[in-house]
This record gives C-alpha cells, sequence and structure tokens, in this order.
C-alpha cells in the first residue's frame, strides 16, 4: 500500500545557543512516545537524547545535528535538533538545506540574539518556512510581545501572535489560542494532559484585541478575509487555518506561540501546529539542474515511482564505517541496489540503509521519496547528488562559510602521527569548515575552522576518540590582504633559450572590489581585435588566480581583487598557454605592490549579557579591543545587553576575562560579521611578526 506523503513532516528545531532547542526536542519525543523518560541537558541523569556525545552531555551544548522519526496524530515527523553555537553553523546550514520545515526558538528573555539572525538568515537562504516558539516563559522577565517587535524589527519578519500567554515568569500559567478562542492548561507529572479550560474573566477582552489585531495581520495574506473583515462578518475558523498555511508556506507569515519546554507547557500545541501549517514533501519546490547544462532546471516531483534522487547531506564516520545521511526528494531506494554518484558518476551499492534515532540505528529494505534516511557502504562528500542514472542532475549545494581561525597542531609521540592523520582525515570529510593543511613555510599541520570552541571540540575529540596527545598552539588569525587602489599593468615575458622559446605580453589594470561585492576576485577580458588569442584567455585567467593564495606584502591571501585584462601580444611560434599563464603569475608579482595593498581581519558580532553593575568595565574592556559599541540594551530582569564588533584577534581568551570581570555572571556569543581593513600602525606590527615567522621558517 502506498504511503500518504501528506502525513510527513521534515522539520529542524534552530535557535540561538541556550534558548532550549534541545529541551523542547527532548519533550517532543517524550509526549510523541519516542522516549518514556525525560533526561535534561544539564544536571545529572543520562543527558538528553538528542545529545548523544560525551562531551555534548559535559558541556551541556549541542555539537552535531542528530536526527530521529516520531509519530504525531498519525502522521510521521523526520526531526533534525541542530546546535545553537556559531561555531557549528554549518550542521545549521546542511540540516536546513534539506529540511521542508522549520521551528525558530527565541527565549521569552533574550529575544532575538546573534545567532537567531544567522539562523533566520539561513532559513532564508534555503526558502524554509518556519513557526516560532517563544520558549522559557517561565524565566523572570519574559515578554513575548517585546520578542515579536524584535522579530519584526530585527529578522524583518511578519511575526503574528497567534497564542496570548496567561501569565509570564513565574505566573506563566498556560495559553489562550487565538484562532479558537480557548484557554490551556497543562496537567500530570509531565505536562502530558492538554486540558480546555475557560478563558480568564480578566483577560477575556485583551484576547479579543489581540485576536483582532492577529485577523488584521493575516488578511494582508487573504482577499476573503479582507472583505469579512471590512463588513464586520465573522471569520470562519477554516479560512484562518488556510490564510496561514499559505502565508506560512510562502514564507511571508511567521505564526508565534508560547510555552515553557522545561515546565511542559505548549509542546504538543506546537505539534500541532507544525502538522497543519509546515508544508509535506509534496508541497516543497526540489531544484535541480540537468548534469550536462546547468543553466537549464529539471523538474523533480516528490514521487516514489519515478527514478531516485537524492542528496548525501551529512558524513559520521563511526566504528563500522562511513554513515551518509540522505534525503530522498524522488524514487525509492532499495538495500543492495547500486545508484549513482553524479560528482564522481561512478556506481555505489547501497548495502545497508538505517533510519536514525540521535545515535541509534533500526534498518529498513527500502526507503522513498520524502524520506531521511542514513546509507552504510558508500564513499562521498557532504552535499553529493545521488541518481538512478548515471550524469542525471545536481540538486541545489549548500553553502559552506570560510574558516576565520587556525592552529597548528603536532603529536607529542612520532608514533602517533598515522592516527593523528587518520583523525584529521575523518573530521574533514565530515565538517566542510574544517580545514587542514601543511604549511609551505613551517612543514606544520594546521587546521582552520570558525572559532576557538569549534577547533577545541575537535582537539578534544582527537585525544579522546583517538587517544592522541596533542599539542596545539596558538590561535592564529586568517588575515587577507586587499587592494586599495588601480594601479595600469603593461607585462612583457620573454625567454629565449634554444628551440622554442616563451612570450607572453599582458596589458590591463587591477583594482579593488567595491566593499559590498560578494565575489573575492572577478578576471574581466576585454581584448579585442585578437590582439591575444582566445585560447590563451583562460591560462592568463589561470595564471592570476594561481597568485591568490599568497599576496605581497604579507604572503596571505588575497581578497576583493578585480583584474581587466584590455590588451597585449602574442609570437606565432614562441606563445603558448603555458607562457601566458607564466606572464600572469609574473605581472602579479610585480605590479600587485602598486596597489598599495592593505590587510583586512575577520571581525566578531559580539553580544554579551550580564548584570546592570557590569556594563561599565565591560564597554571600556571592548573599546581597549579595537571594539565599535552597536548598541546597549537594559532589561527588566536587572540584565544589560551590550552589542558590538570587535576584531578577532582581540577576542582569544575573551571567555575567561568576561568571567573575572563580572564575578562569573557574564555570557557571550559571537560571529562572523565579515572582514574589515586593519589599522595602519597595527597592519605595520602585523607584516613585521609575519615576515619573521617567515625568515624564522627557511
Amino acid at each position: 500500500m502506498a504511503r500518504d506523503l501528506s502525513k510527513i513532516r521534515n522539520i529542524g528545531i534552530s535557535a540561538h545557543i541556550d534558548s532550549g532547542k534541545t529541551t523542547l526536542s527532548e519533550r517532543i519525543l517524550f509526549y510523541a512516545g519516542r522516549i518514556h523518560k525525560i533526561e535534561e541537558v544539564k544536571g545529572g541523569g543520562d543527558g538528553a537524547t538528542m545529545d548523544y556525545m560525551d562531551l555534548e552531555k559535559e558541556r551541556g551544548i549541542t555539537i552535531t545535528s542528530a536526527a530521529t522519526t516520531l509519530f504525531w496524530k498519525d502522521n510521521t515527523i523526520n526531526l533534525i535538533d541542530t546546535p545553537g553555537h556559531v561555531d557549528f553553523t554549518v550542521e545549521v546550514e546542511r540540516s536546513l538545506r534539506v529540511l521542508d520545515g522549520a521551528v525558530l526558538v527565541l527565549c521569552s528573555v533574550g529575544g532575538v540574539q546573534a545567532q537567531s539572525i544567522t539562523v533566520d538568515r539561513q532559513m532564508k537562504r534555503y526558502r524554509v518556512p518556519r513557526l516560532a516558539f517563544i520558549n522559557k516563559m517561565d524565566r523572570t522577565g519574559a515578554n513575548p510581545k517585546r520578542v515579536v517587535k524584535m522579530m519584526r524589527d530585527k529578522l524583518g519578519a511578519d511575526a503574528v501572535m497567534v497564542q496570548l500567554n496567561i501569565g509570564e515568569g513565574e505566573t506563566f500559567e498556560g495559553m489562550i489560542d487565538l484562532i479558537t478562542m480557548k484557554s490551556y492548561n497543562f496537567e500530570g507529572a509531565k505536562g502530558e494532559t492538554v486540558v480546555e479550560v475557560p478563558i480568564p474573566a480578566h483577560m477575556q477582552e485583551e484576547a479579543e484585541a489581540m485576536r483582532q489585531e492577529m485577523l488584521e495581520s493575516l488578511s494582508m495574506y487573504s482577499d476573503q478575509m479582507m472583505e469579512l473583515l471590512l463588513s464586520g462578518e465573522e471569520v470562519p475558523e477554516d479560512l484562518i487555518h488556510e490564510v496561514i498555511r499559505k502565508g506560512v508556506q510562502e514564507q511571508g507569515l511567521t505564526p508565534v506561540y508560547v510555552g515553557s519546554a522545561y515546565k511542559n507547557k505548549g509542546v504538543q500545541l506546537l505539534l500541532d501546529a507544525v502538522l497543519r501549517y509546515l508544508p509535506s514533501p509534496l508541497e516543497r519546490e526540489i531544484k535541480a539542474k540537468d548534469y550536462e547544462d546547468q543553466e537549464k532546471a529539471v523538474d523533480l516531483t516528490c514521487d516514489p515511482a519515478k527514478p531516485f534522487v537524492g542528496m548525501a547531506f551529512k558524513i559520521v564516520e563511526d566504528p563500522f564505517g562511513q554513515l551518509t545521511f540522505m534525503r530522498l526528494y524522488q524514487g525509492t531506494i532499495k538495500k543492495g541496489e547500486t545508484y549513482y554518484n553524479q560528482r564522481t558518476t561512478r556506481a555505489e551499492r547501497f548495502s545497508r540503509i538505517v533510519k536514525m534515532h540521535a545515535d541509534k540505528r533500526e534498518e529498513v529494505d527500502t526507503a522513498e521519496a520524502g524520506d531521511i534516511v542514513a546509507i552504510m557502504g558508500i564513499d562521498s562528500a557532504s552535499g553529493d547528488t545521488y541518481a538512478a542514472k548515471p550524469k542525471m542532475c545536481t540538486l541545489e549545494n549548500m553553502f559552506v562559510p570560510e574558516p576565520v581561525i587556525k592552529v597548528a597542531i603536532t603529536t607529542t609521540n612520532k608514533a602517533s602521527g598515522d592516527k593523528l592523520g587518520k583523525a584529521l582525515q575523518r573530521f574533514r570529510k565530515e565538517d566542510p569548515t574544517f580545514h587542514v593543511f601543511t604549511d609551505e613555510e613551517t612543514n606544520e599541520t594546521i587546521i582552520a575552522g570558525m572559532g576557538e570552541l569549534h577547533l577545541d571540540i575537535y582537539v578534544e575529540r582527537i585525544r579522546r576518540e583517538y587517544e592522541v596527545d596533542v599539542t596545539v598552539g596558538a590561535p592564529k588569525v586568517s588575515y587577507r590582504e586587499t587592494p586599495s587602489q588601480l594601479c595600469e599593468f603593461n607585462f612583457k615575458h620573454k625567454k629565449q633559450s634554444g628551440g622554442s622559446g616563451q612570450y607572453g605580453h599582458v596589458v590591463g589594470k587591477m583594482e579593488p572590489l567595491p566593499e559590498d561585492s560578494p565575489d573575492s576576485f572577478i578576471f574581466e577580458d576585454k581584448v579585442v581585435g585578437g590582439r591575444i588569442p582566445r585560447q590563451f584567455i583562460p591560462a592568463i585567467e589561470k595564471g592570476f588566480r594561481s597568485m591568490l593564495n599568497k599576496g605581497t606584502l604579507a604572503s596571505y591571501p588575497v581578497n576583493a581583487l578585480k583584474i581587466t585584462l584590455l590588451d597585449g601580444s602574442y609570437h606565432d611560434v614562441d606563445s603558448s598557454e603555458m607562457a601566458f599563464q607564466i606572464t600572469a603569475m609574473g605581472c602579479f608579482r610585480e605590479y600587485f605592490p602598486q596597489t598599495k595593498p592593505a590587510l583586512l581581519e575577520p571581525v566578531m558580532r559580539v553580544e554579551i549579557e550580564a548584570p546592570d553593575n557590569f556594563q561599565g568595565p565591560i564597554v571600556g574592556d571592548l573599546t581597549v579591543r579595537r571594539g565599535i559599541i552597536e548598541h546597549t540594551e537594559q532589561r527588566s530582569d536587572g540584565t544589560t545587553m551590550v552589542v558590538a564588533e570587535v576584531p578577532l584577534a582581540e577576542t582569544f581568551g575573551y571567555a575567561t576575562d568576561l568571567r573575572s570581570m563580572t564575578q562569573g555572571q557574564g555570557t557571550f556569543t559571537m560571529e562572523v560579521k565579515g572582514y574589515r581593513r586593519v589599522p595602519n600602525n597595527i597592519q605595520e606590527e602585523i607584516v613585521a611578526e609575519r615576515r619573521k615567522e617567515l625568515v624564522a621558517s627557511k
């Protein structure tokens, strides 16, 4: 019997760190009967189900996204709990790439925080419809209306409250559904019994006003609702649900729910909303490109009878081999059958298919369009497309941010070198934001990642999982070099040494790209009249590109450079692709210094929360660190939030400094904001230091 695909939901839970995502996931699993005992993220016990790594349990944070399947009211929900920490942003990125819907969790006190903005950007990038859940309503200072305003102001979201909280902080009891005008409480040891109760008399008027406000917001998505409101008629409940569903799936509307996962309130109503408003696999458009012609779109449908197409979105090595998480978009796969990796065009046998529940697995013989499963026995990379035939199509890939911090890593004894190599190879394959390379000058092994915590976790995993004792150098910042002015070039390369020689001649200009340009390098060919034959142009571009890894100022990678080729000349016998490639390389070496290159440094957006009385020292310290204060905000619970932009180089060890400055009461999060010019006096220090390093390593 064919499955009803309209009863499947593939959803993720995403949020800023410490908003209660994993606690919410734990409650969802409990109410759906997937687990029979609730474990907390912090505070003894076995730790939350979805945080199954020892490091996750110890630190009380989510490091890897965990997948599970559960059932709610005859529907199947494939759920992915993603990390909140910016250092593990690729986990959120790849999860959102394959999900059909998401729940954005926000703290009732913190509201929209640094990582909420990043997650919102990721949801928009992959066009993921979402609901919002304002969690921690039991916290002192809870203010859901303020959070909704922040969503509108900071995220540009059309956030509409569809529930009104009854009480807040210690008085939080339940919520009023503004669609049905019914009120709910949660009874039983774990809030498992949802009880409908009359709306408290003192809240009747506020609830009616809020309902009217909600209907006016929703009427923007429906002419029919607008007409009913204008004529003063009652809006039917079915129409409200229909309009919310349409608004959510067009990624315009974000309905807002309230609750407290920790206090077991509001989770079941959120699950009902997931089924009612978030799309099934049938309702999502699948973007794919033709293998041969990347400009041509291929229409895929979530139909188990059509040829198979799926995406490997995450890779995990375990003692039994490589586990490849895959989202099936079209067709059916069977255990033991062969399918094709579209990148390598190799045929690979799917030896086992498993459904995951955090780190536990359940073997299945087949999987169909709409499923998220893990495959064993295939050798793939994150983002590979698999299909029933070779050279069929490729799915839209995921965005992978560039690493911003690097450290040298060495083993304390030579015998462990092989083990370290294996560990680094594995982590590099699993995590596209974790880079490993050898420094040409010093011959050291360098690991690069998204932040101190990111590299910290990997170093700790190498020590535990591979039993390798490693030492780690001081963190180094990934600086970039960028031109600061236009420079015209006219460069000729001539070499004659018996037999055919080498000849190449290029004329053009080098200039900085505009600050808002998404590209790091642009090569433009404006040669006319065959002054340089067409077949040599790609070789010239290749020559320039090969020099971008090392600028002439301090051997850092080059960023934001535009090269325009205007003219040149060639020799009938001595010109070749190789000759023009060498010409471009020589031209770069000679003329790039004339663009007066400047250094760029990664800048972090830092968000600090601490009691009010520490605001002065925090702001003073950030100024010393060359930080620019964006804004400060005093909250009703006696805490202050400070948001600033601080160069990455000034943030090392900040956790310890903040703790001592605030008597252990301050917390902070940070994420990469972008690159910014280094002040001249500091640039001179960095360049001098870098030159010393380069000399010492020779």
